[in-house]
């Protein structure tokens, strides 16, 4: 059995990159797809496992989940990257120097990618067998499941959620719930960061939501309840920025308000969500949805089916993260 090296964070060492039994990490099938990268390579001879059990020294190839710094990269080695997040969170991804040391980049980004070198692939999901919409489970109108974070950048979302949420609670917060961690905390940012590690602080100044409801397991269990889901994206205006907080309210049956890749429609048909760029103000998209007719509502249902259940979802899906890493990477080995 040849080794091969996955480089990761060190809360994802001894393998739990890849152990869908910790509830922690595979929260709703998120490491589905690294996984199924693992058992396919394993299928044809090769052990891919975390760098503190496969040595960098003794892999056939490593791959890097995310850029890991210079001084974790061995040049003149068959060394891959994946890259998952935006320049927003991650800008060291995307600075071109740094993609010197790879022979192959994998990443969603629709600019870079020219399938020789920059191959395409998706924030992967584990697309369900079949789907089960219930009308009757959907007791609220409106949700949000995301964590307090903040980032200073031009393309960042963070804030445009805080717009969302403040609209609801200052005028329908009987048809809003927000969920996620953080929110019963403050969040210093800038040059006052470092009194998040004050607890009291953070309590004490924490922001007063009435329609917060808590962190969660669960997201789908969630979702499920609700019509409809405030999903935006950390960042807005990247081409082929698409993660997997949309296919997280299909799965659900909860019709996703969507706020994040410029070019959705290329990859996701427009029937199946609400395109948050269609209206002008909070005000016009509460109205829109809270006067939509059950008709019309079934019909987004109908389209989030059909999509998900056709051919058409299978570059979002884990089958098809695993094999295009696992073909690419095979050619050169």
């Amino acid at each position: 059995m040849k080794k091969a090296t996955y480089f990761t964070g060190t809360f994802y060492l001894q393998n739990r990159q890849f152990d869908l039994k910790d509830e922690i990490v595979n929260r709703d099938d998120c490491q589905f797809g690294a996984y199924l990268l693992k058992k396919k390579f394993y299928e044809i001879g090769i052990d891919l496992s975390t760098q503190d059990i496969n040595q960098v020294s003794e892999s056939e190839f490593i791959i890097y989940n995310e850029f890991a710094g210079v001084n974790n990269i061995i040049p003149d080695r068959n060394n891959y990257l994946l890259i998952f997040e935006s320049e927003v969170i991650r800008p060291d991804n995307w600075n071109i120097e740094n993609h010197r040391y790879f022979k192959k980049i994998f990443t969603w980004h629709d600019d870079f990618v020219d399938n020789k070198r920059y191959i395409k692939i998706n924030f992967s999901v584990k697309v369900p067998e079949r789907l089960n919409f219930d009308l009757s489970e959907k007791t609220g109108l409106c949700t949000m499941i995301v964590a307090n974070k903040f980032v200073k950048h031009p393309l960042e979302l963070y804030s445009e959620r805080r717009r969302a949420i403040e609209w609801f609670e200052n005028n329908h917060p009987e048809d809003f719930d927000l969920f996620g961690f953080g929110w019963d905390r403050h969040l210093f940012t800038g040059y006052w960061r470092r009194l998040n590690k004050i607890k009291f602080l953070c309590r004490f100044f924490r922001p007063r939501y009435k329609t917060y409801k808590g962190a969660i397991k669960s997201k789908r269990e969630i979702l499920r309840r609700y019509k409809f889901s405030i999903c935006y994206e950390n960042a807005k205006d990247i081409p082929g920025y698409i993660t997997e907080k949309i296919f997280d309210c299909f799965f659900a049956g909860c019709v996703p308000i969507y706020f994040g890749a410029p070019n959705i429609t290329r990859h996701i048909p427009s029937k199946t969500f609400i395109d948050r760029r269609n209206f002008n103000t909070y005000d016009e998209l509460y109205s829109y949805i809270k006067n939509m007719s059950e008709a019309e509502y079934v019909n987004y249902l109908d389209a989030i089916r059909d999509f998900v259940m056709s051919d058409k979802i299978y570059p979002f899906s884990a089958e098809c993260f695993a094999e295009t890493i696992v073909r690419e990477i095979v050619k050169q080995v």
